[in-house]
């Protein structure tokens, strides 16, 4: 497939950060991920409960235990995006297992153990975002390279 000449598979799909520690630097990769399948399946959506109103049956998405069954799902959800987004780097976790949805919420706490910062520590989940995002700055970039056309010798 290509894109007005483009194969976007020839494109760059990795964020870098590098953090300098001395006369050496831990360098992050991050790459978005291209779907939630996997997410998903270890992972399902939860549904709320329903209640009886005069409308018939309807979801209760006000219920608390929905509510906190809920933001364990987006937590969960948002971890799963960190640690495979960061599978570039080849991080050694010390308690994420890739294959058990309770531990990636862990990706935090050991990088702290691994001696980040807090302040490193959302660095590293600013790469994640960017990797995963298209912002107006990537937006715009794109805009303008786009405006100055192709280089000279090159056709469109």
């Amino acid at each position: 497939m290509k894109i007005g000449g483009i194969d976007p598979q020839t494109l760059p799909t990795e964020e870098v950060l590098v953090l300098p520690r001395g006369d050496k630097a831990i360098i992050f990769r991050a790459r978005g991920v291209d779907d939630l399948a996997e997410f998903e399946k270890l992972c399902p959506e939860p549904t709320p409960p329903g209640k009886l109103t005069k409308d018939g049956y309807v979801p209760d998405t006000a219920d608390p235990g929905y509510q906190s069954v809920r933001a364990e799902y987006q937590k969960r959800r948002t971890a799963y995006i960190v640690v495979h987004s960061l599978l570039p780097s080849q991080i050694e976790w010390d308690t994420v297992q890739l294959d058990n949805p309770s531990t990636w919420a862990n990706w935090e706490a050991d990088l702290k153990a691994g001696g980040l910062s807090q302040m490193a520590c959302n660095r590293v989940l600013e790469l994640v975002l960017e990797a995963n995002c298209l912002d107006e700055a990537k937006l715009k970039k794109a805009r303008e390279v786009f405006l100055q056309g192709p280089p000279q010798g090159q056709q469109a």
